[in-house]
């Protein structure tokens, strides 16, 4: 027993000699060749020099990765083994790798650069800088050793040389978004055709303009291939893909890409498949299922057409679903039991019909749902256990009818709710949780009050509940916790304001408010918007004036078809559209109206305004284009001055008491479409010269009686 143990302590001090000797050994044959070859050095630093350093050459790295100046920390005089992205071969010496991506480098990388001199690289990153007014040079081709190159997001442009199908050892290449690279006609087949060993290929964004090459789906080797916004065209095979190992294909915003949707063997293990914005159509095979590893399948904006096939619930580990804007129809199958790892479901802009099925309500993973803009009808499924995680959902432009069921107000993450243009009836429930930033319920049936519970949505942007059957009382100081909301539009219902002076009810952000079709009345006082509102619409309400208009930002205000009296209001200097027909304005047009230096609609018709028409409305400097004045009492002479070059298209004087010439003026008026200047007094020989204008369409002169010369 002694013997063998001894025997055994033998062994072991034996073993622990052999490995200490060869430590030794490999470190000092290591520190033999530590130092780097001084040439090496030199077109290192050579290579260094010809760039500057701008932290904004590298502003769109991404991946995780750390964007800093590696270059800065080379030195003459110290190894270059120790260099950042350096990477040297421990017996040889010879640089092998070169990693500067994402190292803020900006300048031109000329065909001269000491960067070929470099013949044993086996990777090189230069991706993430700004080497504008580069190209993809013959000297790239020189990397016979080369089994990594990466130029992604680095501007080069100008024609790909064809050198770079000699490097035959490639294993990946990614050019990903060189937006101004190309290869030369035949130079993609060429490097297809070479490239025998790739495994992955990121074109994206490079100038192909090629059909899309067979013998790519022969690459047994192949494993991403991303040949998006391209141009390639023609049709895709129609054969089935056997590429075992294929895990990514992008062939998205190749517009004029035909085919069939691809039908992949049984044992493919692709992960992600984006068909995006091509010409791709016909049905969806039953095939599809065999795609039982895919996680993302993107069809957005194709022309795919007839029904979807049961056998999708094979996708058991899909998480993003993208079949919005084609031509589906039929009703959406019952599919969803086994699709629990779905996070974004987007059908919208189809033809779906029928109900939604009932397997939906088992995604409760969801994050994003849309269903919106297809004839799906039905009430809105009420067994729902809840989804956690929704962000977004949208069912308008639809059928259903029904309530909203009680489940879209207590999603705690919901952020966009889109049930416009649907048949949806009863009142609007109480909200639970304030994540909403967008509320869209317009064009349906939904009546009674604004409930309470909006008015506590601190985060709320965008609140839509116009063409219902809303009634009732608002105060316009319950609107004072809205602080975010930049468009209101409450138009087409029966509600009524109560106005509140009380600066916290002002909506800061508000930019569009419409308020059209209802009830208001009275004066308005609400100061929303001060700053910010550009285009307000309260026409056909009930108001009798305006205690004042605070308005700095105004470009659209729509007054039509109130009870507004009293003289005409001067609107704020950047207004555009100023529609204030069909009221009980009265008095004469102040000169100040053609200070406002922006208009290009005025529309006072069907008012009682009387006194001159102010001659300077016939020379306005602006852009001006539409001039109505149509049924108030104005007299005296329409201005007869018009200016060079002016932007009138509609002059609409029609039933004043207008009298005089017809003005010589108008034909310098080249933009003039319509002119209308009936039931007034005029003095004149009828004005054939107007038959020179080259777009006037409509003329009116009824019951004028012109001269007889």
């Amino acid at each position: 027993m002694g013997k063998i143990m001894i025997s055994k302590f033998l062994l072991l001090c034996f073993v622990f000699f052999l490995a200490c000797s060869q430590f030794l050994l490999s470190s000092s044959f290591s520190n033999s060749t530590k130092l780097c070859p001084h040439g090496q050095s030199l077109a290192l630093l050579q290579f260094k020099q010809s760039f500057s350093i701008h932290n904004y050459s590298s502003w769109d790295c991404n991946g995780g990765t750390t964007s800093y100046p590696k270059t800065q920390y080379w030195k003459k005089g110290s190894d270059c083994y120790s260099w950042e992205g350096v990477t040297c071969d421990l017996v040889t010496g010879h640089l092998i790798e070169l990693d500067l991506s994402c190292s803020w480098l900006s300048g031109t990388i000329h065909p001269n650069s000491t960067l070929f001199l470099f013949s044993h690289l086996q990777s090189l990153n230069l991706a993430f800088n700004n080497f504008s007014g580069s190209s993809i040079s013959d000297g790239f081709g020189r990397f016979s050793s080369l089994m990594h190159l990466n130029l992604s997001h680095s501007l080069f442009s100008c024609l790909i040389s064809p050198e770079i199908s000699h490097l035959s050892n490639l294993v990946s290449l990614d050019l990903f978004e060189n937006y101004g690279a190309e290869f030369s006609p035949h130079g993609f087949d060429s490097l297809v055709r070479n490239l025998t060993k790739l495994q992955k290929l990121h074109l994206h964004g490079i100038s192909i303009s090629s059909v899309f090459p067979n013998s790519l789906l022969n690459r047994s080797s192949l494993i991403s291939l991303h040949l998006s916004e391209c141009g390639l065209y023609g049709r895709f095979p129609d054969h089935d893909i056997n590429v075992p190992n294929l895990e990514l294909l992008y062939l998205f915003e190749n517009e004029d890409l035909s085919g069939n949707f691809p039908r992949f063997s049984e044992n493919n293990i692709l992960i992600d498949l984006d068909l995006s914005s091509t010409n791709f159509s016909g049905e969806l095979p039953a095939s599809i299922g065999n795609l039982k590893s895919l996680q993302t399948l993107d069809l957005y904006y194709c022309e795919f057409s007839g029904s979807i096939p049961t056998s999708l619930e094979n996708l058991t580990q899909i998480t993003f679903l993208h079949l919005e804007i084609n031509h589906f129809f039929g009703k959406i199958p019952n599919v969803f039991d086994n699709l629990r790892n779905l996070i974004l479901l987007d059908l919208s802009q189809n033809n779906f019909s029928d109900q939604l099925p009932p397997s939906i309500g088992n995604l409760t993973n969801l994050y994003f749902i849309d269903f919106s803009y297809n004839k799906l009808e039905g009430v809105i499924p009420s067994l729902v256990n809840g989804f956690s995680s929704l962000s977004y959902v949208g069912l308008g432009y639809n059928l259903f009818n029904g309530i909203i069921p009680s489940w879209l107000y207590t999603l705690p993450t919901l952020v966009e709710l889109d049930l416009s243009h649907n048949k949806l009836t009863g009142r609007i429930g109480e909200f639970q949780f304030d994540s909403f930033e967008k509320i869209d319920l317009l064009m349906n049936e939904l009546h009674g009050s604004i409930p309470s519970s909006i008015f506590e949505l601190v985060n709320l942007r965008y609140l839509y509940l116009s063409s219902n059957k809303l009634s009732g009382v608002s105060e316009t100081s319950k609107f004072e916790k809205l602080r975010n909301l930049t468009q209101l539009d409450l138009s087409n219902n029966m509600l009524s304001l109560t106005m509140s002076k009380n600066s916290n009810s002002m909506l800061p952000n508000i930019e569009i408010a419409d308020l059209s079709h209802n009830n208001v009345s009275g004066i308005w006082t609400w100061n929303l918007g001060k700053y910010t509102l550009y285009r307000l619409n309260l026409s056909y309400n009930s108001m009798s004036g305006f205690e004042t208009q605070p308005w700095k930002s105004m470009q659209i205000l729509d007054l039509r078809s109130n009870l507004l009296h009293g003289p005409l209001p001067i609107p704020p200097n950047s207004i555009i559209f100023f529609l204030v027909s069909h009221n009980k304005l009265s008095g004469e047009i102040s000169p100040l109206i053609c200070k406002v230096s922006s208009m290009g609609v005025l529309d006072l018709s069907y008012n009682n305004l009387s006194g001159l028409v102010p001659h300077c409305l016939g020379n306005y400097r602006g852009g001006l284009s539409v001039l109505n004045l149509r049924r108030n009492q104005f007299h005296g002479t329409i201005p007869q001055t018009f200016l060079n070059g002016n932007s009138i298209r509609t002059l609409d004087f029609n039933s004043n008491q207008l009298e005089g010439l017809v003005p010589r003026s108008l034909i310098i008026c080249r933009e003039l479409e319509v002119l209308d200047l009936g039931n007034n007094k005029i003095n004149d020989t009828f004005p054939h010269w107007l038959g020179a204008l080259p777009k006037l369409q409509v003329l009116v002169f009824a019951l004028i009686i012109f001269m007889v010369t």
